[in-house]
């Protein structure tokens, strides 16, 4: 199957705003997406969680918009809308009925113009607080929760700002002050340090008037501050490893090593890898150790795109109950440097090719993934026609590349390994619960 060409215009704008619109009249629904240029690694020790932080001020009120009456507004239009943070971005997106496009641009507009005009010490508590719940919620008081922000910080040097995780500590958010929130902003979101993309049932002159009327007001920061050189070895110099007690139903090892920056082919290539170990059913972890061996209860394994240094590929395995756990890790990592010493068949790279197409051509069928992908190609790769190129990049590689990757990155002197334990006292009653379920 042949993908289909997203066809777009880019311009920056005289204030520094990257616009990109991509025309599709095929249903009268329209996506809007604002990524900016800043996200947890550009936080500086002791003000940690600001740029997530800042994912939830955002829908708090701007100057010509009251308190919560963003999300009204879009949802009274029939529209979605959210906003996501991670370490290299932040974004907030609508998807709208195509009529309601100009309300959408405006919403965008006035919050990153006049934000500060509605934060106040009430506003910020009051997120302090939503935030500080939310990492209650799904990392503190979740089974496993902190599993990944750990793996990070084994994968990554503590002066390295990928260390900490996104969400931030509890102290420092306790710690932050007005001013400190209102000069993250002040530093961070403004128009030359944003992408404006827009996919869909938009016409393109007419939406670059009405960026124009909205944005164009809005003052270039002109200094955005830039990082220094965050470049690692690939390598992480011996493995490390934590263990973690804690009340989780049963033993699970996450296993995590260094890879090649996003954009970087390697990537790609280990991508498909992620394939052929994890991909479903059929793939050699679940084959080995759920399907044939009974040894694990689920198994993944996947890689995380990064700009800064490097990324992450990592996987996961559940022990089954009465199983050895020091037996599920070994089989587990055989497999990994299985994929290191011999090629995968044809066949294997037949069905990782399969799926990757699948999924990234019904992906490319959605205007608001559209919008999505081509912000982040300029946000991260200053490279928005990545777009139509990513899919031909995985369908290209070779077995000889996932070999290579796989012994360039799956080594043991590359390997951080964080294995949950259930706590003295929680084995019965969760692994009882598990199992029956």
């Amino acid at each position: 199957m042949t993908a289909p060409r997203v066809r777009f215009t880019d311009e920056r704008l005289a204030n520094g705003l990257r616009l990109i619109v991509a025309e599709d009249h095929l249903a009268p629904v329209v996506a809007v997406n604002v990524w900016y240029g800043v996200g947890s690694k550009h936080e500086v020790e002791g003000k940690t969680g600001f740029a997530h932080l800042f994912e939830h001020v955002m829908f708090q009120g701007s100057g010509h918009v009251g308190k919560a009456e963003h999300m009204a507004l879009v949802q009274a239009a029939g529209g979605t809308l959210n906003g996501t943070t991670w370490l290299d971005r932040t974004n907030f997106f609508e998807t709208m009925p195509s009529h309601q496009l100009e309300l959408a641009l405006w919403l965008e507009a006035d919050r990153m113009a006049t934000l500060l005009d509605a934060l106040n010490q009430e506003n910020l508590d009051n997120q302090r607080e939503v935030v500080k719940n939310e990492k209650r919620s799904s990392y503190d008081n979740r089974p496993y929760g902190q599993a990944f922000n750990k793996l990070q910080a084994l994968l990554f040097p503590p002066d390295h700002p990928y260390h900490h995780p996104t969400i931030g500590s509890m102290e420092d958010l306790d710690a932050a002050s007005l001013e400190d929130v209102s000069a993250f902003f002040r530093t961070y979101y403004a128009p030359d340090n944003a992408v404006l993309a827009i996919a869909g049932d938009a016409d393109a002159a007419q939406a670059r008037a009405w960026v124009e009327h909205y944005f164009l007001k809005i003052p270039a920061h002109g200094h955005i501050p830039q990082l220094g050189d965050l470049t690692l070895p690939l390598t992480l110099g011996g493995e490390k490893r934590e263990i973690v007690e804690d009340r989780v139903p049963l033993p699970r090892h996450y296993i995590g090593f260094r890879a090649p920056s996003f954009g970087d082919p390697r990537l790609d290539a280990m991508d498909v890898a992620s394939q052929i170990l994890a991909g479903g059913k059929g793939s050699r972890l679940y084959r080995r150790l759920v399907r044939d061996e009974r040894i694990a209860q689920d198994v993944g394994f996947f890689a995380l795109g990064f700009i800064s240094g490097s990324s992450i590929a990592a996987g996961q395995v559940t022990v089954r109950p009465g199983v050895d756990t020091d037996l599920v890790e070994r089989v587990f990592e055989e497999e990994l440097d299985r994929l290191t010493r011999e090629p995968v068949t044809e066949d294997e790279l037949a069905r990782a090719r399969a799926l990757i197409e699948t999924y990234e051509l019904e992906a490319l069928q959605r205007v608001e993934e559209r919008a999505e992908r081509l912000a982040m190609y300029a946000t991260l790769l200053d490279d928005p026609e990545m777009i139509n190129r990513q899919l031909s990049r995985y369908l290209s590689v070779t077995a000889a590349q996932i070999q290579a990757v796989a012994a360039d990155v799956l080594r043991p002197d590359n390997r951080a390994v964080v294995t949950y334990l259930p706590a003295t006292g929680d084995v019965a009653s969760d692994t009882d619960e598990e199992t029956a379920a």
